[in-house]
């Protein structure tokens, strides 16, 4: 294998023009400069080269023009010794009475001569790119350490230095160089990648503000020392962003901190990045202990095969380019595109990251040496070997010589034909087609090389095209694509899948998860893209990862199955609290999928029937309350799929959630009898049955909804005690009894809660006994009992319990309800029941659909109304859906058609919403400020076409309702009947 210079002197396109300017240029240098230039050994050459860049490089012209007697002084000497002289120049930036700005004029005009020595050496032929590179990473350590210096040297009076002739001895911060700085191989024009560690227990940091203080501020004043543009130009572009987690760390980091990072959340492109770190400025040794105990994160005695995983997955990141398949010269990028730098790089690093742990040979930082060593211990061909060793030296040229034109960081080539042909020119060639042809000879060479590069690895399902999120900056292929994909704000999005890969969200910092999700991720971003409103679906996900404790079983679930991912991605768009259903319990996605399951009955028997399946497996009580939340939680879930796919209705979904509710009443309520039974007996004629009030009343649960409930029981008064090995009086056993069945239905357990009960609509609230007998009720109905609680008493009915006394409890019921009733006194105070509630809770939250004047409440009041006045002589009016109520009191004429009309359509709408609502969003948020998916698909499920038209549409409703709340109590308060 070679390391020669590979391209010629350049070819002035504008000859005639260049030796004017050259000509120029030495008649204004003075007759002893001039003669003395051209009395040089080499000037034959030395003046192709200038004429060269006198034509093409308006960067070095005006280093070479600016100051002809530093160029004679500069080639009077070998670049070598050119370059230890200028270096050298820096001193005086180490005296006691140097300020600020005399250093930083020292340190750019140093960076001036450096730029002129190498470019001419490396045009000249005099330096090959191995050469160049070394003295330009030579130059930067030195810039480097300089700065740093003075940096120490300004702040000693806040600092307790141990030698202020020697700041950086002892000082407790480090610099470490990594990329091409690190492995000697800096680029004509880079930035310089480079980290800040200090140690948290510095004695010299420690003084003053304290050791972060000072540690950022040298940091800080470190980059204005090298990065300021001031009237000599700049030193170094400086990039701190390969340090752990730049988006969420400070400039600099505690060695204490990196070693936890790179021990729990370190991944493989940073295990690769440190492979080329070097301390290249302040405490030395602090830096080499640093790497010395890094070496067990950067290099695995065994082969990971999980990690060898998440290689493939980096290698499928980088060649799934839209455009980056196509070889191509004209706008090829020399380092990112297809057969470029970068993919030589990566055939290295990743091999060094599999076998240099077991092999010390294997951990070299520069690629051409690392080639050479993979050849000689067989990993890979001397053809191998030799081809991208050749392709490397060539394109790094080709990377130099683009970046001399105007000292800019690029590697994309001219795509201008015009422009093209004079940077042939300017790397030797006569013209375009012998540049062309050799530039395509080494992208094909490393393409096929690297194309053999765990061939077996499969394929990257993504088609957009480029999707890289290793590193710490944005790679612009993969925000174009992220643009494409439909995200608005592509920047935030992949700083949001970094932040992924760096261990952000508790959910992602187990090393599996990370490596599934690098895998994952394209198909992922894809999937969003397709839910509509990908950037509220990657919002929703980064939401949902950051509540998770754990994430690599959804991601594998998701991983294996393209239309769970695709259904999920859609749910997250439009129903975030949904997604975080499956967050917790990622196994009911597998439940999703089933056709059958989709389909299933949503009735109470049919609940009842699934839920005896379910559980048999374990009889305990404990492994019934797992199995009752797990159960309960799936078909939870499934009711509010089925809402979000557009299967059932809302009212159906409605009367699905409040049958399961009810089923699990019913189940509950008797197993925890079968068990208290076995601790206490049964009492003699003893009978209980549990009464659902509120919306599991009425059938009109969401997917939020608690559950009221009032527990009855009775029993032979001549027989008032349990007969079991631990009786019980009868009053005692039916609390304790209602106290085990809300335990069974709320408790917490290892598979979480089943649902938030409240006992207040019982006799005398909370007041009064949990558990009531049926004389009591009766009576407290009868002689007690508020208006308002006859009118809650309307969405009353037995759920479980014994038959008989389910009979006698609807009978009561009925009694109560439906009886005579002054109808102006029930309307006066439904009224001001109505306004008690305004006034305590308030009723101008457009969004509080219930409370909101002319919202639910408004309806359900008029509703319950009719049930209280006609329900005697309307049998209609018995019912305690609001829906049937309103039906029946419009078809008896006890409510206009068309107030009934209205009410109906109102009470419709403001149910279809109500049920997006909690199964998008969390209880209390505010729509107006959800995602636009969710705000779009609240819009659809009315048949609006958008959330500002729903917005209108619920305010209209509002007053229409509003308006016959109050002329139907009016009239019945004025003439004791609803108006005409």
């Amino acid at each position: 294998m070679t390391t020669r210079a590979t391209l010629a002197v350049p070819r002035p396109i504008r000859l005639g023009a260049a030796r004017a300017r050259l000509a120029d240029c030495l008649g204004g240098a003075g007759d002893e400069t001039a003669a003395a230039l051209r009395a040089l050994p080499d000037w034959p050459r030395l003046e192709q080269v200038l004429l060269g860049i006198a034509d093409q490089s308006p960067f070095l012209w005006g280093l070479a023009r600016r100051d002809p007697a530093r160029l004679l002084r500069l080639r009077a000497q070998s670049p070598e010794a050119a370059l230890d002289e200028a270096l050298r120049r820096l001193a005086p930036c180490h005296a006691p009475d140097c300020s600020e700005a005399h250093a930083m004029s020292l340190l750019r005009k140093a960076k001036q001569e450096t730029a002129l020595i190498v470019a001419l050496a490396d045009l000249g032929g005099e330096w090959d790119v191995v050469a160049a590179t070394k003295a330009l990473s030579r130059a930067a350590d030195r810039f480097v350490a300089t700065a740093l210096r003075v940096a120490l040297r300004l702040s000693g009076d806040k600092l307790a230095l141990v030698d202020p002739e020697e700041p950086e001895r002892d000082c407790g911060l480090v610099i470490l160089a990594l990329g091409k700085h690190g492995a000697l191989e800096l680029n004509y024009s880079s930035d310089v990648d480079l980290v800040v560690f200090y140690d948290a227990r510095s004695p010299v940091l420690g003084a003053g503000p304290g050791v972060k203080a000072n540690s950022l501020r040298l940091t800080q004043q470190l980059v204005k020392l090298l990065q300021e543009r001031t009237g000599d130009g700049y030193v170094l572009r400086v990039d701190l962003r390969l340090r752990p987690d730049p988006g969420s760390t400070a400039a600099a980091v505690s060695l204490d901190a990196a070693h936890h990072y790179y021990e729990t959340l370190g991944q493989n492109w940073e295990r690769a990045a440190m492979i080329k770190a070097r301390p290249v400025a302040g405490d030395l040794a602090l830096g080499f202990d640093f790497l010395k105990e890094m070496a067990a994160f950067i290099w695995r005695k065994y082969f990971d095969y999980a990690t060898i995983a998440d290689i493939h997955a980096m290698k499928r990141q980088i060649h799934a380019a839209k455009g980056h398949a196509e070889i191509a010269v004209g706008g090829h990028d020399v380092k990112l595109g297809r057969g470029g730098i970068r993919e030589i790089e990566f055939f290295v690093q990743t091999q060094q990251l599999i076998f240099g742990g077991r092999r010390n040979q294997l951990r070299g930082a520069r690629t051409l040496d690392m080639l050479r060593q993979l050849s000689a211990d067989d990993w890979i061909t001397p053809q191998a070997a030799n081809d991208l060793s050749d392709a490397y030296v060539f394109l790094r040229a080709v990377e130099h010589r683009l970046q001399m034109v105007n000292d800019q960081q690029t590697q994309r080539l001219p795509e201008d034909e015009a422009a093209l042909k004079h940077f042939a020119r300017f790397c030797g060639y006569a013209g375009t087609a012998g540049f062309s042809r050799d530039l395509l000879r080494h992208f094909h060479a490393v393409e096929k090389h690297y194309a053999r590069l765990f061939e077996h690895a499969p394929g990257l399902d993504s088609r957009a095209g480029n999707l890289v999120f290793t590193g710490a900056t944005d790679d612009p292929e993969t925000l174009d694509t992220l643009r494409e994909m439909g995200f608005r704000d592509p920047a935030k999005a992949a700083e949001t899948v970094r932040g992924w890969h760096f261990g952000r969200r508790p959910a992602v910092r187990s090393a599996r998860a990370r490596e599934v999700l690098t895998e994952l991720a394209p198909a992922l971003l894809e999937a969003f893209s397709k839910s509509g409103d990908a950037d509220s679906g990657m919002a929703a996900f980064d939401a949902v990862l950051a509540r998770m404790p754990a994430a690599a079983e959804l991601f594998s679930l998701l991983k294996s199955n393209a239309a769970m991912l695709e259904l999920f991605a859609d749910i997250l768009g439009g129903a975030p609290r949904l997604a975080q259903v499956i967050a917790q319990s990622p196994h009911v996605l597998d439940v999703a999928i089933d056709r059958g399951v989709m389909a299933a009955p949503m009735e109470v028997a049919d609940y009842l029937g699934r839920l005896a399946l379910f559980h048999e497996a374990d009889p305990s009580l404990e492994g019934f309350l797992d199995a009752v939340r797990v159960f309960a939680g799936e078909e939870n879930f499934m009711i509010g799929l089925r809402l979000f796919a557009g299967l059932v209705a809302p009212d159906q979904a409605a009367r699905g959630y409040s049958a399961l509710a009810e089923a699990m009443v019913r189940g509950c309520l008797a197993r925890v009898e079968i068990d208290f039974a076995m601790e206490h007996g049964i009492v003699p004629g003893g009978r209980c049955v549990a009464l659902g009030f509120g919306k599991l009343g009425s059938r009109e649960m969401t997917a939020t909804s608690d559950l009221d409930l009032v527990l009855l029981y009775d029993f032979d008064p001549e027989r008032s005690e349990s007969d079991g090995a631990r009786p019980l009086n009868a009053t005692v056993y039916y609390a304790r009894l209602t106290q085990r069945l809300i335990a069974a239905l709320t408790a917490p357990t290892r598979r979480g809660k089943l649902f938030e009960v409240d006992m207040r609509l019982r006799p005398s609230g909370n007041q009064g006994p949990l558990a009531t007998r049926m004389a009591a009720f009766r009576a407290y109905q009868a002689e007690d009992a508020e208006i308002w609680e006859h009118m809650a008493l309307t969405r009353a009915r037995v759920l479980a319990g014994d038959e008989t006394l389910a009979a006698e409890a609807a009978a009561t019921i009925a009694e109560t309800l439906y009886q005579k009733r002054p109808h102006d006194k029930l309307a006066k105070a439904v009224r001001e029941m109505r306004a008690l509630i305004a006034k305590e809770k308030g009723e101008n939250d457009p969004w509080n659909l219930k409370l909101a004047a002319g919202g639910l409440l408004d309806i359900e009041f008029i509703a319950q109304f009719m049930a209280l006045a006609h329900g005697g002589e309307t049998e209609g009016l018995r019912a305690t859906a609001t829906a049937d109520i309103l039906a029946a009191a419009g078809q008896a004429g006890h409510l206009g058609a068309e107030s009934a009309e209205t009410l109906a359509r109102a009470l419709a709408l403001y149910g279809n919403v109500t049920q997006w609502l909690r199964l998008a969003l969390d209880e209390g948020a505010d729509p107006r400020h959800a995602a636009e998916g969710v705000k779009r698909r609240i819009a659809a499920a009315t048949g609006l076409p958008d959330f500002g038209f729903l917005e209108r549409e619920l305010a209209a409703t509002r007053k229409e309702v509003r308006k016959i709340f109050v002329e139907v109590l009016k009239s019945f308060e004025k003439s004791g009947h609803a108006p005409a």
